[in-house]
């Protein structure tokens, strides 16, 4: 087929913002925060039919260490093996929001904005990559290479049960495409700063604190103290946030104990090395109380190829046939990304939709983006080989 038949077979694929939106719905009020397996499950249901009902081979793969499914479906392709290096089109369904978020951000439509938790990072963007498979397939445009697309349930932690089957299957792949949110500039992402996560844990001496609150020394004061020290460790090459505390249990007692969690970010991975050694400078231990920050989970440093340079232009064309721009950057904001680019693979991220709001009760994305964000990846999925 010519460049130019291709270009109109694409340009005829019937997408349709209301009818998007329509099966969208279901997506975003099935809530799905990552740590309620149950919950996430019921979300990969609903993709997982939304798979089959496209003929693909689907395996559905146990969550470990607490967490949800994940699924893996090859796409049916004819001229090459399924298992032949090809397209894996990455995205994960857990979202930061708890059950009962609908509560205070219910679906709902207003000045050509869709809100709803976890409609823009990332549930929007897995619909329109299965939407443009989906139509691609109702009009015989054949993608390039086989798809296999990746659906994981724990990437708002970090991914520390799925780390190892990311790595595995896109190290089978040519290219790595990710719908995570388009960028504030409707732009891609072609490379990610490294990212650090931490457990802190303080320590005190536990006493009566109605009638001996000076023999004690609370492990919640010592904690406050800390996370002061640890935020104001931010400088120009490396950023910390305290995101989580837990502590104490009886308001009349001294509180012997106090978790928290923290993130960290930055541009490379010296400037990450240097900042998990200031983090853990903090660490004490005295007869009294004791604090320790202990690294979790990290994303490496993913810097830009010529590879996913190559890629970004063959996006960027098929964006302006579209009929928009679309600019690249590398970005803070952890993905599933990072760990497909520093192992060198051929990545392109940011391909979902505009928004704003991310991890908020403003979460909403612009339902202009959704039908050009969908021919987008249908076009890249056409042209890749």
């Amino acid at each position: 087929m010519s460049d130019h038949a291709l270009e109109d077979r694409l340009a005829a694929l019937p997408f349709d913002t209301e009818s998007m939106v329509t099966r969208l719905r279901p997506w975003i009020e099935c809530e799905s925060p990552t740590y309620d397996a149950t919950s996430v499950n019921r979300m990969m249901d609903l993709a997982f039919v939304d798979l089959a009902a496209m003929g693909a081979k689907l395996d559905r793969i146990p969550g470990t260490g607490g967490m949800g499914d994940s699924i893996r479906a090859q796409l049916p392709h004819e001229g090459n093996s399924a298992d032949a290096p090809g397209v894996l089109v990455m995205g994960h369904l857990d979202t930061v929001h708890p059950v009962g978020t609908l509560a205070r951000l219910p679906w709902r439509r207003e000045g050509g904005r869709c809100y709803g938790p976890g409609i823009l990072d990332m549930k929007g963007g897995i619909f329109i990559a299965l939407e443009a498979l989906r139509q691609m397939q109702a009009a015989g445009i054949a993608t390039g290479l086989p798809v296999t697309v990746l659906l994981t349930s724990d990437e708002e932690i970090g991914s520390p049960a799925t780390r190892e089957l990311i790595e595995t299957e896109a190290a089978r792949h040519r290219y790595i495409l990710i719908p995570e949110p388009a960028r504030p500039d409707g732009g891609v992402v072609t490379g990610r700063y490294a990212i650090a996560r931490f457990d802190l844990h303080a320590t005190g001496t536990p006493s009566h604190a109605g009638s001996r609150p000076g023999d004690g020394r609370s492990a919640i004061r010592v904690m406050a103290e800390k996370l002061i020290e640890l935020e104001q460790l931010t400088c120009a090459d490396f950023s910390f946030s305290v995101g989580v505390i837990h502590g104490g249990q009886w308001v009349n007692c001294v509180p012997m104990d106090c978790t928290g969690e923290a993130l960290s970010m930055a541009k490379t991975q010296a400037d990450l090395d240097r900042a998990i050694a200031s983090a853990q400078a903090l660490n004490f231990k005295t007869d009294t109380a004791s604090f320790t920050a202990t690294v979790s989970t990290t994303r490496p440093i993913w810097d830009t190829t010529d590879a996913t340079l190559q890629l970004y232009e063959i996006a960027k064309d098929e964006a302006g046939r579209v009929g928009f721009a679309l600019p690249r950057q590398t970005s803070g904001g952890g993905s599933d990304g990072n760990f497909t680019g520093a192992m060198g693979l051929t990545t392109l991220d940011g391909l979902g939709l505009r928004g704003a709001g991310m991890h908020t009760l403003n979460e909403h994305i612009e339902e202009s983006s959704l039908v050009e964000r969908a021919r987008l990846l249908a076009g890249l999925l056409a042209r890749l080989n």
